[in-house]
């Protein structure tokens, strides 16, 4: 049995966005589930485009996620390089067979020739309709275009499609697409200003030669599916060629259309795997990393836009994913981006984590702030509070009133429940603090509300004027837990100072 092979083959050209990592998980899921292997090409033919970065850029984003590659740019293996720009030679051979075949032709038409068809023919298309008004090898005569190359006058190799003829595309997801071959342009394969291929040629040349099994990519290139079934043809490789499976897009939170940057921009979302920053400008776009997420929560909530288990279950490991995965499960129709669900999935792996775990990500937080805590204070409070956050960052505000005393009050808090008795109760309650000798949570609260039934005093009356003058606000974890962190010293200074500055 032939051995799984995928590649996730992106170009350098920026930020790697989300709906690439969702390709790049499905193609890795895919992989491991068939016992198969995952490489990684750069398709940077278009050197117009290249930004310097891109390429460690993704690697960066694939080794955070947990997306093992087993071969490929920055790995190394047998079919190496896997840069298509170091690639020029293998191509050209590939060229040269498809123009020796009759199967392609060079074209020397201008930017500005094709402009002013374009203007003089409505919907114009390089095709088997237009080909001999223009430019090329197949209406010159054989004597000019050998003067043209000699010249060394720019030119383009196309392919030669033939119209009438119906394509069929297999699709795992989608069952068998049926394309007219006559809605085909004649598609540029190769670029003499560069010597480089076009996407086309290249990535059919380098799923060949890399012994690629299936390709597995998004929507947007299903269209392109039918040119390169004619070019495995063409080539007489028809026979080795992969199966295509084609992903649905992921698409806007609200309305129509593909998820874009200015979507996560507007609703303040990341729509990158980690910080990106533009070198050309130096403008910085936040990631998933950066913004406080953890890998697994991403890999979790992103394989679940568009591929379904068939069960109840939400919560998978890699491993578990791994284990399900199958094209079969994979939807043909859109997966709207719900980023709250993406919240959701962190505040889920936030809480499996020990908190021991939490405190060691919290402190360094804690740190830039200039507090100093005891690890073993921190990781009590982590598990006080990781409750109420989506991610560590959120800690602080949940919490700081662990580490610091409050220097103003709640004004709606004070008007409710500071009332003229206040003083005199807190008071009161400063003397009963100060005979407790075991200060554990559960002693204090049993003996602060012995007090409070023995004198028949209103509970909600003296807890939360407690609560106000321990935090600052009606809120926070449960107040005697408060109480044992900060210590007996900490509770009574903070209840005397709330009656000197709200009498």
């Amino acid at each position: 049995m032939t051995k799984v092979r995928v590649r996730f083959a992106p170009s350098p050209t920026g930020a790697l966005h989300i709906g690439g990592v969702r390709t790049a998980l499905y193609n890795y899921l895919f992989a491991r589930h068939h016992g198969g292997d995952m490489l990684l090409r750069i398709e940077d033919t278009d050197s117009n485009r290249f930004v310097p970065g891109a390429e460690a850029y993704i690697i960066e984003s694939l080794r955070w996620l947990g997306i093992e590659i087993d071969e490929g740019v920055g790995k190394g293996g047998n079919y190496a390089p896997y840069r298509q720009s170091e690639r020029k030679d293998i191509y050209l051979e590939y060229v040269q067979q498809l123009l020796d075949a009759g199967l392609a032709y060079r074209a020397f038409d201008t930017p500005e020739q094709l402009e002013a068809k374009r203007n003089e023919v409505k919907n114009f298309q390089y095709d088997a309709s237009t080909r001999l008004l223009m430019q090329n090898s197949l209406s010159l005569p054989k004597e000019e275009v050998n003067r043209r190359i000699t010249a060394g006058e720019a030119f383009v190799v196309r392919i030669k499609i033939e119209p009438n003829e119906n394509i069929t595309v297999h699709d795992l997801i989608r069952g068998d697409v049926v394309v007219n071959s006559s809605i085909l342009d004649d598609k540029v394969l190769w670029k003499s200003a560069d010597g480089l291929p076009t996407y086309h040629l290249a990535n059919i040349v380098d799923d060949h030669l890399m012994r690629i099994t299936h390709v597995i990519r998004g929507e947007e290139w299903l269209p392109s599916a039918p040119l390169h079934v004619l070019l495995y043809r063409y080539l007489g490789w028809a026979d080795t060629m992969p199966q295509f499976a084609h992903l649905p897009l992921l698409l806007k939170p609200e309305g129509n259309g593909k998820l874009s940057k200015r979507d996560g921009d507007k609703f303040g979302f990341p729509v990158f795997p980690i910080e990106w920053t533009d070198p050309a400008t130096g403008e910085k776009s936040s990631g998933y990393r950066e913004s406080g997420y953890f890998p697994e929560a991403v890999v979790n909530f992103l394989a679940l836009l568009g591929w379904n288990a068939g069960t109840e279950q939400e919560i998978f490991s890699m491993q578990e994913l791994i284990s399900l995965f199958s094209l079969e499960k994979v939807s043909k129709s859109g997966a709207k981006f719900d980023y709250e669900k993406g919240k959701w999935f962190n505040h889920q792996y936030l809480q499996m984590k020990s908190d021991e775990e939490i405190a060691d990500l919290f402190l360094p937080i804690l740190k830039d702030k200039n507090i100093s805590a005891d690890k073993k204070v921190v990781v009590k409070i982590a598990g006080l509070v990781k409750e109420r956050v989506n991610f560590v960052s959120e800690m602080w505000a949940q919490s700081s009133f662990f580490f610091l005393a409050p220097t103003a009050y709640d004004e709606k808090a004070v008007q409710k429940r500071w009332k003229a008795e206040t003083p005199a109760l807190m008071q009161e309650l400063i003397t009963v603090l100060e005979s407790i000798t075991d200060f554990s949570a559960h002693n204090t609260e049993e003996t602060v509300k012995a007090w409070i039934a023995k004198h028949e005093y209103n509970m909600g009356a003296v807890m939360n004027a407690f609560r106000l003058s321990l935090v600052g606000e009606l809120k926070g974890a449960h107040l005697f837990d408060i109480t044992e962190i900060i210590g007996k010293s900490e509770t009574i200074s903070r209840l005397k100072k709330a009656i000197e500055k709200l009498t």
